[in-house]
């Protein structure tokens, strides 16, 4: 069996998701390549070929590919990913924008979200929120599959792939890069992050996030939110944790004034240690926290501030 992995990067630097996706790759147990597509990123396929494991690294390096866009990245899978078996990306909004064309293109299906490889054509993927897991098996002459990250670990350095060249061009006039806004912040990426601290509804308007970060800086946390404070403006929705926002699995998560609805434990219930601060001693929070305080946030945060 051979397996593509797709590498996520931003064309200077290669996004620790590739690195659980070649860990989910590994478990399937097959030859390993990664696809490194985008334009003056070839410091990217040197960073990938030196991943532990993978036999060779296709860099396709052209203007079409530097952002990505779907319409160019999904002929080009679909293109190299007919001599292989499995084609895997992490479940980024990267990956679950490009990778189910993909799959269309070839004609097969896509599981999507796995977190567990049970053999080469049978994997376990969340269903309901979480709530239940489901174990689906294929029979497609190509798996497509997307990786929740969370569930696998980082695979290690220590590699020496090949580099190979792809000159496969999928310039299209569908559609067009206008721009992209990304937030600035000095505090860790959120997917990324060790620590997180992440405010509700609880926090009943957005200056009062203030307070999440003080502790942050003290802790050096990212900062997340739940949907119902993005929903009703307290913080852009790039901080949104839960289903239909990012999944993490920090070390550490501290989840403030958060009820704790399934939509939001589905993104965050794989935390090593989860921390619960919520007035309301039967929120749902607390039934997957590892360490819960009941109290009034506006009093616990300044005053945990002030510890640290």
């Amino acid at each position: 069996m051979t397996i593509l992995v797709i590498a996520e990067h931003d064309n200077s630097s290669l996004k620790p998701a590739t690195l659980n996706t070649v860990t989910a790759a590994s478990e399937i147990d097959g030859d390993i390549d990664i696809l490194v597509a985008g334009s003056g990123c070839q410091a990217v396929a040197d960073a990938a070929a030196q991943i532990a494991g993978v036999q060779k690294v296709i860099l396709a390096d052209h203007t079409c590919y530097e952002h990505q866009i779907a319409e160019s990245m999904a002929p080009l899978i679909a293109e190299l990913g007919k001599s292989y078996s499995h084609i895997l990306a992490a479940a980024t909004t990267g990956g679950k924008n490009f990778l189910p064309r993909a799959a269309a293109l070839l004609d097969v299906d896509q599981i999507s979200d796995i977190i567990e490889v049970k053999s080469a054509d049978t994997f376990v993927r969340p269903i309901y929120a979480g709530n239940a897991l489901a174990t689906v098996q294929t029979e497609d002459a190509i798996k497509v599959i997307t990786v929740r990250t969370t569930a696998f670990a980082e695979a290690e350095q220590g590699g020496s792939a090949s580099v190979e060249a792809s000159d496969f061009v999928a310039e299209q006039t569908m559609a067009t890069f206008i721009e992209e806004q990304l937030s600035e912040s000095e505090r860790p990426e959120l997917t990324a992050a060790k620590v997180i601290i992440s405010g509700g509804r609880g926090m009943q308007n957005g200056e009062n996030f203030v307070l999440l970060e003080k502790v942050a800086d003290k802790l050096g946390a990212a900062i997340g939110a739940s949907r119902a404070a993005v929903d009703a403006g307290f913080v852009p929705n790039d901080y949104q944790v839960g289903q239909t926002g990012k999944i993490v699995a920090p070390e550490l998560y501290i989840a403030v004034g958060i009820s704790g609805a399934i939509q939001h434990l589905a993104g965050m219930k794989d935390s090593k240690v989860i921390v619960a601060i919520n007035k309301d001693e039967e929120a749902p929070i607390f039934q997957v926290a590892d360490y819960g305080l009941v109290a009034d946030l506006f009093k616990v945060l300044p005053e945990l501030e002030q510890a640290l």
